[in-house]
């Protein structure tokens, strides 16, 4: 598999598993017990015999999160970041163009980055087997074998049979729950699990046939791309104009080249509370629990808990999800509309659709801890040998105080070393900035006043991680 170039598309905004995923925290990334859905993708790929290091297409917001993963796994991969969300076959592009910059043409396996796929083994197989189907010249996508009619999915119609999996006859869209039943009793019908395996340059030939103001407009983002420390930016005007579309749109659905060949494997995209339920272990009522949750005559829930303790009486078939700031609670057969709730917070202006409390950042985290008429008070975590940016407020005071470790503090002209229990004060219109200079993480507590509070209050005059802006 010299020439196997994995790709995850890391994009997804994942609105369905709200509170629990945010858009500036998506369900890739979501903690699951120790790991996340994008670092079991790169641990996936990077088991595939002779498979090059990762390429990653991500959006701004998610960059560091998912630089932080590659480096935890030892994945030395490439990030191109999207400046503007443009759907699946634009960014596939971009990946093309990029596998392709020094010459080579590999074969991109194409990967959503939230899936579950389970033995890795069975993975293999399938994508060996994919790997000899494009060979052959197909553009070649993964389907899963259907264990109910399940309307949530698109279908693949398998046709001739090849030497290795068949020929693509028809996709099918989202199916109504008796079509996707008769579908199953014909036979011959897969999951379309949105995987992809073909020739890089194919799918750009594909692509100018099908498509072709997309290739354009991807080909001069990728002619105007930049490089940002670890990051491949893009020209952003010209991906703004790309026409936003699914790869199955642009060009499975009108190719004459798909095929399909079969992933027999426990898969799911994890879309819905309804899908982690269907994975979880469950009680002796039916019931999925997770962290610190009582259930009373309660059968058939999921029931999650972020930190406080969820107990449950009487409930059926309930989902019910706790986390610092929200709390969902839903009948189990209207999961799907949970994204409905997340656009009336958008509608609203609310920050829970965004973020979490505690909100990462490439230096650590902050969490909110209180808020009020004019002020905030704060809790920063400062990895070592880390720092913030120079930065001041136009609106806004700062007082820090030191909980543990040690900070190196920059205010103004004077830069000095504080200790635990010792404090110090930023006034409004100042430049500043805290770092980690220790072995062990620095945690601090800030106390913020002023007329507003926002995090778009800040004006950076240097960092180190080349961010521009108070949303990255």
């Amino acid at each position: 598999m010299e020439s196997l170039q994995p790709v995850i598309l890391c994009g997804g905004s994942g609105t369905r598993l709200w509170p629990l995923s945010r858009s500036l925290y998506p369900k890739q990334f979501m903690d699951l017990g120790g790991r996340t859905l994008f670092g079991d993708t790169v641990a996936r790929v990077q088991a595939l015999p002779g498979a090059a290091a990762p390429l990653v297409v991500c959006n701004e917001e998610q960059r560091f999160l998912a630089a932080a993963v590659l480096q935890e796994r030892n994945a030395n991969g490439r990030i191109v970041l999207e400046p503007v969300g443009r759907n699946t076959a634009p960014a596939i592009a971009l990946a093309a163009f990029a596998a392709c910059a020094d010459g080579a043409d590999p074969f991109l396996l194409v990967l959503p980055s939230d899936h579950v796929i389970e033995p890795r083994d069975a993975f293999a197989e399938a994508v060996a087997e994919a790997l000899t189907c494009a060979e052959q010249g197909y553009l070649v996508t993964f389907g899963v074998p259907p264990l109910s009619p399940e309307s949530g999915f698109g279908y693949i119609k398998q046709g001739e049979a090849l030497w290795q999996g068949h020929k693509v006859e028809r996709f099918v869209e989202k199916p109504p729950q008796e079509t996707a039943r008769a579908m199953l009793q014909e036979g011959g019908y897969f999951w379309n699990s949105g995987m992809f395996l073909f020739r890089a340059s194919l799918y750009l030939k594909e692509l100018v046939h099908y498509a072709p103001e997309i290739h354009e407009r991807c080909l001069a983002a990728w002619e105007g791309r930049s490089t940002d420390f670890d990051f491949i930016r893009i020209g952003k005007e010209a991906f703004e104009a790309s026409p936003a579309t699914s790869i199955d749109y642009a060009v499975m659905e009108r190719t004459g080249r798909a095929a399909v060949v079969p992933l027999t494997a426990s898969w799911s995209d994890l879309g819905s509370w309804e899908a982690f339920h269907a994975i979880a272990a469950k009680d002796g009522n039916g019931n999925a629990l997770a962290g610190d949750v009582l259930a009373e005559d309660t059968h058939d829930c999921y029931l999650h808990s972020s930190g406080r303790l969820v107990a449950a009486l009487g409930l059926t078939n309930t989902v019910v999800v706790e986390t610092p700031d929200a709390v969902l609670v839903a009948d189990r057969s209207r999961v799907q509309e949970v994204k409905t709730l997340v656009e009336r917070l958008h509608q609203a202006g609310r920050a829970e659709k965004d973020t979490h409390l505690r909100v990462p950042r490439p230096w650590g985290s902050y969490e909110v801890l209180a808020t009020g008429d004019r002020f905030q008070v704060k809790r920063i975590v400062v990895s070592p040998g880390a720092r913030l940016s120079l930065q001041l407020h136009h609106h806004r005071a700062e007082h820090w105080v030191v909980v543990s470790g040690t900070a190196t503090v920059t205010v103004g002209d004077k830069v000095c070393t504080l200790h635990e229990d010792q404090s110090t004060y930023i006034p409004l219109g100042v430049k500043h900035r805290l770092e980690n200079p220790g072995r062990i993480p620095l945690v601090i507590v800030e106390i913020q006043t002023g007329s507003y509070l926002g995090e778009d209050d800040i004006v950076r005059l240097g960092d180190t991680y080349g961010r521009g802006g108070p949303s990255q």
